[in-house]
């Protein structure tokens, strides 16, 4: 199973849904930084269960243990950085139908069907919990990419359906974000969201969207040509996450409705400083990153545990039904805004010690 994620800067997540514990073994974090901890709880905490009415219930503190990679006052070592989270209101009982069931749109089937065995409480390695290993290990990366490189990455629901809000990637703040718990920074469109979603969840069913994101302050330079493309490597890492299903960068499909002359971003010098005077490349041209801000959309599929009765089959190919129960999502994308930013942050720190290593003149 492939579990690691990255090349100097690597990840590896371990732990399933139910189990004991999750979490992330980091690799080449640089040395002697000090590691702010209250920062990467406050990380989890924006992913955990239970912080609104709007996600699942599962009581969860989600409180980050740091097992190895710090010395005693708090700095990295360059060592591999291990941190766990242990599993508290894992309530198995709710999944014992799901043995000899497989529950439409999840991956128990595929996973059966790879390795003759899977974790059924739960769905073990491919439940969302599995993604605590990648916001934790997201916060380190954050904090690398802010004091290193002065980037910063943030990202919001952009919207619910139909509903689409109005955002300004340039000007957005991590408080309009965090200021809603449907985490728009559109407040009209924000209560609409709140409103459908909650509407959905009475009726037993779930909604999708769209997550916007930026990255501000990345210079030109990051990312490689061809197969390591900046864009290919966000597309992987973003399309990894549990439930999404598509990815844009900068115009993305509505650059198709334009013409070359108009979709163009013209180069412009102000003392010195190369920039371009529109972003339909979403900051990254030829696989490598411009100096602009680097724009990207995921969108979500409907949670697909619903609370109603549907078709399927039993571990022996027999036609059965499934009434979904317990404790999950209406609609994942407020959870999963900040498993977005770690994404895109892991990817971004991996590529800004590449290039550090490859031009020993900057």
């Amino acid at each position: 199973m492939s579990s690691q994620f990255g090349q100097l800067f690597r990840i590896s997540t371990f732990g399933e849904s139910h189990g004991v514990g999750v979490g992330v073994v980091v690799d080449g974090c640089p040395s002697r930084m000090r590691l702010d901890l209250d920062f990467i709880q406050s990380e989890l905490d924006r992913r955990r269960p239970g912080q609104s009415k709007l996600v699942t219930q599962r009581k969860e503190g989600d409180r980050v243990e740091v097992l190895s990679g710090l010395s005693e006052d708090g700095l990295t070592l360059g060592t591999p950085i291990a941190l766990l989270v242990r599993n508290e209101d894992a309530r198995w009982q709710d999944y014992s139908e799901m043995k000899e069931k497989y529950r439409p749109s999840h991956a128990d089937f595929a996973t059966d069907e790879k390795y003759g065995i899977r974790a059924w409480q739960g769905g073990g390695r491919s439940s969302a919990r599995e993604t605590i290993g990648r916001v934790a290990a997201g916060a380190i990366a954050k904090q690398v990419l802010r004091e290193n490189f002065d980037v910063e990455v943030l990202a919001w629901v952009e919207q619910i359906q139909e509903l689409v809000a109005s955002v300004d990637p340039l000007t957005v703040t991590l408080d309009a974000i965090e200021a809603t718990p449907v985490r728009c920074p559109d407040p009209a469109l924000a209560e609409q969201m709140i409103e459908r979603i909650e509407a959905v969840r009475k009726d037993g069913d779930s909604v999708g969207g769209v997550i916007g994101a930026v990255a501000r302050g990345v210079p030109a330079g990051w990312g490689e040509p061809v197969f390591d493309k900046l864009e290919a490597d966000l597309a992987k890492a973003l399309l990894s996450l549990p439930a999404c299903k598509g990815f844009e960068s900068g115009s993305g499909f509505q650059g198709i409705l334009q013409r070359g002359s108009e979709h163009n971003d013209p180069y412009r010098a102000e003392n010195g400083v190369v920039h371009t005077t529109q972003n339909n490349s979403g900051g990254i041209q030829g696989g490598i990153s411009n100096g602009m801000p680097i724009l990207v959309r995921t969108a979500f599929k409907p949670t697909a545990t619903v609370m109603r009765t549907q078709d399927t089959v039993t571990t022996e190919r027999e036609n059965t039904t499934l009434q979904g129960r317990g404790r999950h999502d209406a609609c994942v994308l407020p959870r999963a805004v900040v498993m977005v930013e770690a994404m895109i942050a892991l990817v971004l720190v991996d590529h800004a010690l590449r290039q550090r290593a490859a031009r020993l003149d900057r």
